[in-house]
């Protein structure tokens, strides 16, 4: 099992009235969506128990299947999606996920298009269809629930069996209300009756359950608070109010009766700011928390009583699975009180809300992969409904450590986002030229890059430079690293010669900076010296790469030592640039001594070293030294599928690479065996479209161009070159290789 899944609730019914079938009478394949049906105008939305059939549903197909596997997604944010599909593919595989979260995320849902095993995928609370694009999981083993708050969410194309959840039935809203207060029965006197007032709404009757199970009032007792707090509502609005607008406002007087002087109400404003997904109990823990509730409570006995009180009146859930508690809030309470809740009390909860989030937010994410993703829900839901009153002061830093959090996760798409939201409201609310401003442009174009977005990012870099260039002056330090970063964006994007000129101006202007030598003694110049030096490669100057790698390589070794993480890869890139020069000995001489430094340093089994170890093979393929290449290519490859997995992306780099030299060396029925399940893998993992899965079935038309299978190998390079040409940008090399491939062959 993989996800949080919520715990059944306290006498919870499988509604055998109202209730959808078990998941096995479902088709096979079946996208399965309960959603709440439309209600009366004078009620709120929701709150039928969508969530709560789901885990039903979700338990029982999984106890009946010894190897099932149940992924359940909490689907509020396409942020929240992707971070469970890499956790579970990471649980999966154990091992950490290589790429970005889409990558990921599109190699999770290839693995459950094609497994025998059974699986299901609960997508709980769907709210934005587009939150899914490209994340539907299907397949023939699998089955999809989706929990939703409108009909219309989940697209018609999905073809969903709708299943509407409404109200209990008169004889299933009076099971469960009879359930609920089974520990003193006298208080059951009038529980039919109750059970007609509510008109079995499962919400208002889980709240009128609870705050009469907490108090010494019978069922008939709550009926005549219920009819009084009604009438009055229906007199200042003009119309009969729903049943939750009633029960939720006697549970907040119980709650306060629970924990006088206010802490009940203060510690509410805060949970429903953080939303209801999950917010961890570390948040309420926190001082700025503990400060809030106790300044509003006038005593300092800290949230618990208050937070008790909240779970006994039936505002919010404590959800103890995993032994990390977790607070879990109705959305139908969360938008109430938000509704409810003055201006001025909200922004203060919302400061005291972002001052928690900070103070409980871990080191290290990757550490704490699901405590980190539940932040980041908190902190969405926080902006979404106090944005503005965190730009009063420093609150909007919470912000900025969402931020931070998403690019560590490598979800580049909703950091995109993220920063895209931050940096406008930082320069509305705080100047262009304030720090915070400042890094949060930054970040955006940072995310920016990682996307892919190369164009988009070196637009951003340029406004980020152009700003600094306007408040802190041509010299300044910022603004030279600016200038750096859009250097090396600039790079990225495939613009080496621009971006030469670029990191080239700013060698010359760096601090501490000499003609003859830029400036060895400052690391980030010579971190600027590794950029350009793999710019001078990118644009065909491998000269110039060696005498500047072979330089800054000095600059290291002095300064760093040989063994230092950046000596290791600026070794690493001089032998590069040395094999791009024809200079193999010289190449074969750094790839040995990286190798080494890597073993020594990072351990035999480290990925690092294996990419030392396969560099060494190149080289020595490059010069022809195939008897030294085989075996190395084999080893990496052997060392790869144990540590990292046979479907690890550097796993299939590597068989990739055996293939080659094993072509080279006219092995080819060995090549050939692994050219066809290099590209079958490729495509199974990676998806057909992917530039790696493109260039190895050009490696496989090859191979069968050599073996005079011109018509096999003429197909598949006219598939991958229509592939390139509709996918990759405009004169992306590996368009042009194969372009020059199909016209060799066209040629015979």
């Amino acid at each position: 099992m993989h996800g949080l899944v919520p715990p059944l609730a306290d006498c919870f019914t499988t509604r055998p009235e109202t209730g959808p079938a078990a998941l096995d009478a479902q088709p096979p394949g079946q996208l399965l969506v309960l959603a709440a049906p439309p209600g009366p105008a004078a009620d709120w939305p929701g709150g039928t128990g969508k969530t709560q059939l789901a885990v039903h549903l979700a338990q029982t197909w999984c106890h009946q299947r010894a190897d099932s596997l149940l992924i359940w997604v909490t689907a509020s944010s396409r942020a929240a999606v992707l971070s469970s599909y890499v956790q579970a593919f990471a649980e999966r595989t154990g091992m950490a996920p290589a790429g970005d979260g889409e990558t990921i995320a599109a190699r999770f849902l290839a693995w459950l298009a094609e497994t025998g095993r059974p699986w299901l995928v609960v997508l709980d609370d769907v709210s934005d269809p587009a939150d899914l694009d490209g994340l539907w999981p299907a397949g023939p083993a699998g089955q999809v629930l989706v929990t939703t708050a409108a009909e219309g969410t989940v697209p018609a194309a999905r073809k969903p069996a709708l299943f509407p959840v409404g109200a209990f039935s008169s004889h299933e809203a009076l099971t469960y209300l009879m359930g609920r207060l089974s520990g003193d029965p006298d208080q059951r006197l009038g529980a039919v009756d109750l059970v007609q007032d509510l008109g079995g709404d499962p919400l208002a009757l889980f709240q009128a359950s609870a705050a009469i199970a907490s108090s010494g009032l019978t069922c008939r007792d709550y009926r005549d608070l219920f009819a009084a707090q009604q009438d009055q509502l229906a007199r200042a609005s003009g119309a009969p109010p729903g049943a939750k607008v009633v029960t939720w406002m006697l549970s907040v007087e119980r709650a306060d009766q629970l924990a006088p002087g206010g802490a009940a109400q203060s510690c509410l404003a805060l949970a429903v700011l953080l939303g209801g997904h999950g917010i961890p109990e570390t948040v309420f823990a926190a001082p700025a928390a503990g400060e809030f509730i106790a300044g509003a409570a006038g005593d300092t006995r800290g949230p618990q009583g208050a937070l008790h009180s909240l779970e006994r009146t039936g505002l919010l859930t404590i959800d103890p699975a995993g032994g990390a508690r977790v607070i879990r809030v109705h959305p139908v309470v969360q938008a109430v009180v938000r509704m409810a809740m003055p201006g001025d009390v909200r922004d203060q909860a919302a400061q005291a809300a972002a001052g928690a989030l900070l103070q409980a937010w871990p080191d290290d994410d990757d550490a704490q992969p699901l405590l980190a993703e539940a932040l980041r829900s908190c902190v969405a839901s926080l902006e979404r409904a106090a944005g503005d009153a965190l730009w009063a002061g420093r609150s909007h830093q919470v912000l900025l450590r969402a931020g931070q959090s998403l690019d560590s996760a490598r979800l580049s798409g909703p950091a995109v986002a993220h920063w895209q939201l931050v940096a406008s409201a930082s320069e509305r609310a705080l100047g262009p030229a304030h720090p915070d401003t400042l890094l949060a442009t930054g970040q955006l174009a940072s995310a920016t890059l990682a996307a892919g977005l190369g164009a988009e990012a070196v637009a951003l870099y340029q406004q980020a430079l152009d700003t600094r260039l306007k408040v802190l002056g041509p010299d300044h330090p910022g603004t030279l690293a600016a200038r750096a970063d859009l250097g090396g964006a600039l790079l990225t994007a495939g613009q080496p010669f621009e971006a030469i000129v670029a990191l080239e101006a700013v060698l010359a202007e760096a601090p501490g900076a000499e003609p003859a030598d830029h400036g060895a003694a400052d690391l980030s110049v010579l971190d600027i010296q590794d950029t350009l030096a793999a710019a001078y490669q990118a644009a065909g100057r491998n000269l110039d790469a060696i005498r500047l790698a072979a330089r800054t390589l000095a600059g290291r070794e002095k300064q760093q030592g040989p063994d230092h993480p950046g000596t290791m890869s600026t070794r690493g890139s001089l032998a590069r640039a040395c094999l791009a020069a024809g200079r193999v000995k010289d190449a074969i001489r750094h790839c040995r001594q990286a190798h080494d430094s890597a073993q020594r340093v990072l351990g035999p089994e480290d990925p690092g070293t294996l990419s030392a170890l396969s560099a060494l093979a190149d080289a020595y393929h490059s010069a022809r030294r195939l008897k030294d290449a085989i075996p190395l290519y084999e080893q990496v490859l052997r060392d790869r599928e144990r540590i990292q997995g046979p479907d690890h992306p550097d796993t299939l780099g590597a068989r990739g690479q055996l293939a080659s030299a094993y072509h080279s060396a006219g092995r080819m029925a060995s090549a050939l065996e692994l050219y066809e399940r290099s590209w079958t893998d490729c495509r199974r993992v990676l998806g057909p479209s992917h530039p790696d899965t493109l260039a190895a079935q050009a490696n496989l038309a090859h191979a069968y161009y050599a073996m005079g299978r011109q018509a096999e190998a003429a197909r598949l390079l006219t598939g991958a070159l229509a592939d390139c040409e509709r996918l990759l940008p405009a004169g992306d090399p590996l368009t042009g290789a194969i372009r020059d491939s199909l016209d060799a062959v066209a040629r015979g």
